[in-house]
């Protein structure tokens, strides 16, 4: 289906600009001095250029206080020239314009140019990078390019891969839980509480084997399968939808539907629910139903294994135990049962039961939790990131009261539809992991255009710091307070060092801690972006001047 045009947000009064120039096919006189080339995206790029562009335009940053960044992709370049009739510059498929001619980009790639429709201030439709900036398609085709090391560093050998996955703490404690509490229920059952010379014991004994190997497959179904990677410089179909999706720097690709990158795992991994330390790799696409059975059979497992916990240590003390009237006495060297047992039931194997009780019903307890949020996000075929997207987009339209109406595309109204989307009899999930079955009145992109509008609005509400300690990225620092190093972020999200003088873009933040993106200044390094918290205590906000990107009231800026 013809996807409907964009719907973006009014601009707020103060953020308006001054001038605006009508859409036209053709580039004004003002603009005309950049001689057909298009600026970098790289920071020396963009700031060669913004103040011409600012002028041609009427673009005042004076004018526009909730602005962009300068240095994050050039949004005010980017909206400029879109209205311009023109595309991002660096874009592979831009436009370019010369004595009044139209002229297409880069003959390497023959492709239609991109539609672009105008997309108001707030929210500029971010474009892919250059190529000789990302590693493009360029790069590709000469067997070079920034992107290379990464894409070699990533196909290693299959089986080596999978081995390396085992070595990490969640994985070893996971499989450490479950050897424990199977290993200690079947000795509990066999030994004291219901021996293998009966029918019922035979039965208990199997039923626990029958659920250790269940829950072992599903988990490393959930580990090794893996969730499904988007392919390496994939593109779509069409040419022209390139413009309603992310471009990754990384994978030197675009991002697909409803995938995202991820920072563990250095790929762009289809469908990402998120990356579960237990099992040291993303739950997505392909491993969505493993994973979700794994949290369904080890509460299941672990409930069993208790009862026969507390039962083993019932039987085995209720005839120990003798009440006096002021004092209670346990003889453990007592053996009553006939015929006795090969191995008594001493204090060491009540430890061991006691323990293996303690982590079963902790883990019936978290895990279960677990399959819970996870069955409601299958039950309206989302992912949790997707929930936390729609969380975002309802917040997005009450702030700039636009009047929108977000809808999730990928709900199919039915839960037993949005179940089969994950769960099939072959235990193939249904379709490719990169195109999509939505619901009426939507379309493939109507969830990643959300995106780009939030990540739009995320640039607009940053904050710019500068660093006025070091911090040396340590996860829980001993010298910045008491409260900084007892509310550190639970989260496997990394931290950033910091040096005395160096600027952070923050977009989001605790009392005691931030989260933000550390602005590079060497062009060397503008393919990399750091990102990560970081004490609050070690920054403070940096007021500088739009127009000459200097420090305000004669503070000197930081080198």
């Amino acid at each position: 289906m013809a996807l409907p045009p964009l719907r973006t947000a009014p601009l707020p009064r103060s953020a308006t600009p001054k001038r605006v120039p009508r859409a036209s096919p053709h580039v004004p006189a003002k603009l005309r001095r950049f001689k057909g080339r298009c600026p970098s995206p790289g920071p020396r790029g963009i700031a060669s250029h913004r103040g011409k562009a600012a002028a041609a335009t009427g673009h005042s940053r004076r004018a526009a206080p909730h602005a962009p960044p300068r240095n994050l992709h050039g949004g005010r370049i980017a909206a400029a020239a879109l209205q311009a009739g023109r595309c991002f510059p660096g874009s592979p498929y831009c436009e370019r314009t010369a004595g009044g001619r139209r002229q297409r980009g880069p003959r390497s790639r023959p492709a239609p140019p991109l539609p672009s429709p105008p997309l108001p201030a707030p929210f500029p439709l971010p474009f892919p990078p250059s190529p000789s900036a990302a590693g493009g398609s360029h790069a590709r085709r000469r067997g070079g390019g920034g992107g290379r090391a990464a894409v070699a560093a990533m196909a290693g050998p299959g089986a080596l891969r999978r081995a390396r996955r085992l070595c990490h703490w969640g994985p070893a404690v996971a499989l450490a839980v479950v050897a424990v509490c199977s290993a200690t229920a079947m000795a509990d059952a066999a030994l004291w509480y219901w021996p293998l010379d009966t029918a019922g014991g035979s039965v208990n004994f199997v039923m626990l084997l029958n659920w250790t190997v269940m829950i072992l497959y599903n988990y490393f179904s959930a580990m090794f399968v893996g969730p499904g990677y988007v392919p390496l410089g994939w593109t779509p179909e069409k040419s022209q939808d390139c413009m309603y999706l992310q471009y990754c720097k990384v994978c030197q690709s675009y991002k697909a539907p409803r995938s995202h990158h991820c920072r563990k795992c250095n790929r762009c991994v289809m469908k990402m629910d998120h990356h579960c330390p237990w099992i040291n790799n993303c739950c997505g696409y392909q491993n969505h139903a493993s994973f979700t059975l794994f949290l369904l059979l080890a509460p299941l497992g672990c409930i069993h294994a208790s009862f026969i916990f507390i039962m083993t240590m019932y039987t085995q003390l209720y005839n120990r135990i003798s009440f006096g009237w002021s004092s209670v006495k346990i003889d453990m060297s007592a053996a009553k049962r006939d015929p006795r047992p090969i191995i008594p039931f001493g204090l060491s194997a009540f430890a061991a039961s006691l323990f293996a009780l303690g982590l079963a019903l902790g883990t019936t307890i978290a895990v279960g939790m677990l399959f819970i949020i996870q069955m409601k996000v299958i039950l309206t075929n989302k992912t949790s990131i997707e929930s936390w997207i729609e969380e975002k987009a309802k917040d997005r339209i009450q702030y700039y009261q636009t009047g929108e109406t977000f809808i999730f595309p990928y709900d199919m109204g039915s839960k037993w539809k949005n179940f089969r989307q994950v769960f099939t009899w072959s235990g193939i999930p249904e379709g490719d992991g990169l195109d999509w079955p939505v619901r009426d009145g939507c379309h493939q992109y109507s969830l990643t255009i959300e995106q780009l509008k939030q990540k739009a609005d995320k640039r607009v509400r940053s904050v710019r710091y500068r660093a006025i300690e070091d911090y040396s990225g340590v996860c829980c620092p001993v010298t910045k307070g008491v409260k900084t190093f007892f509310t550190t972020p639970c989260t496997e999200e990394p931290r950033i060092a910091l040096s005395k003088g160096d600027l952070i873009l923050a977009t989001r933040g605790l009392k005691h801690w931030m989260y933000g993106e550390k602005i590079l200044i060497s062009a060397a390094d503008g393919g990399i972006r750091e990102r990560g918290w970081f004490p609050r205590k070690c920054v403070e906000k940096y007021q500088y001047d739009s127009e000459t990107d200097q420090p305000v009231d004669g503070e000197k800026k930081s080198k």
